[in-house]
């Protein structure tokens, strides 16, 4: 199971870019709107009653949301910074620069394909058809 939460509602274009893959392999998921500077508490308690395995973050300007997710779970997180202002480049930054301790695994700017497929990689490490149905993928690809 793969929890994506999107900083706010402007997320959600490349959250159904991250469903659209997810639903291609089948696999479970639950969608959330939270932010981390307006809704502190909702995103905590999101990410404390999730049953899922990995967290997928989207978020623009400070980008705050993915760092904050993984300060409460010892699960992977994945973020995806958005082109907000900047090129993006301020959320990107800004998600890679995670302090020692509270790791963040980056995505390319607005690249929410390949932050499905790094969340499915990583349930295909305890998957073995999950892994397979990836080989497949990217043989088509």
């Amino acid at each position: 199971m793969i929890a994506i939460i999107a900083g706010s509602e402007s997320d959600l274009g490349l959250v159904s870019k991250i469903e659209e893959v997810l639903k291609e392999f089948g696999v479970e998921y639950e969608v959330h709107v939270a932010s981390a500077h307006r809704e502190p508490e909702k995103v905590k308690r999101i990410v404390k009653e999730s049953k899922a395995e990995v967290f997928i973050a989207v978020a623009g300007l400070s980008a705050a949301l993915p760092g904050f997710i993984s300060s409460y779970t010892s699960k992977p997180v994945v973020g995806v910074p958005r082109e907000v202002k900047l090129l993006g480049l301020d959320s990107l930054l800004s998600m890679v620069q995670m302090p020692p301790g509270v790791p963040v695994a980056v995505v390319g700017i607005e690249n929410a394909k390949n932050a499905a497929l790094l969340a499915l990689q990583i349930l295909a490490i305890k998957n073995r058809e999950l892994e397979e149905k990836i080989k497949k993928y990217r043989k088509l690809s």
